[in-house]
């Protein structure tokens, strides 16, 4: 097993086992920090995808900016919530329902019939690109054809992200100031 396997292996399973203590939790501030520890691992994932660029735009715009406004306006918003941090459960984890227990093994299904079925016969538009030879190697600088694709083709969806991030900015400033009583 090579280091890049192994750090594959460390990254998909560092994101499974914090989403799905994420999902199962009770207690909001630890649910929030778990869902840094999702965003990050999934950016070393899209390392591994050879998105460089969207790695990096994980970091910076999710975890950096989302995340952090998330965590201060939970911390401002209330007291009471932050009581919740010194009680922890006594199950490692406890589903709140069996439907989602089927609903994940059913993912997981489908996941494995996936991987099975293609690593016996490839699809046919890789084979075409590994023919024609226009797979994206480690060595391909696709940071420049993304600037001129988000700036160019992709300009309404861009702002359209950037709108939705300001919208997060504004729900954070609203949780997180006081209400005075009428």
């Amino acid at each position: 097993m090579t280091i890049e396997s192994l750090l594959f292996y460390a990254f998909a399973c560092m994101a499974i086992v914090s989403a799905l203590l994420l999902v199962n939790i009770r207690n909001t501030a630890r649910a929030l920090f778990l869902l840094f520890i999702v965003l990050f691992a999934m950016a070393g994932l899209y390392l591994f995808a050879l998105a460089d660029f969207i790695a990096i735009t994980q970091i910076l715009v999710y975890v950096g900016g989302v995340l952090i406004l998330l965590i201060f306006a939970f911390m401002l918003s209330n007291k009471e919530l932050l009581n919740d941090l010194q009680s922890t459960s006594k199950h490692f984890i406890s589903l709140p329902n069996w439907q989602a227990l089927v609903l994940a093994f059913a993912f997981l299904g489908v996941m494995v019939y996936s991987y099975i079925s293609w690593s016996q016969h490839m699809p046919q538009w890789i084979a075409q690109s590994e023919a024609k030879g226009s797979i994206i190697l480690p060595t391909d600088n696709n940071i420049k054809a993304l600037g001129f694709k988000f700036m160019t083709q992709y300009v309404l969806p861009f702002e359209i992200i950037s709108v939705f991030l300001m919208m997060a900015l504004i729900g954070a400033a609203h949780v997180s100031r006081k209400e005075d009583d009428i």
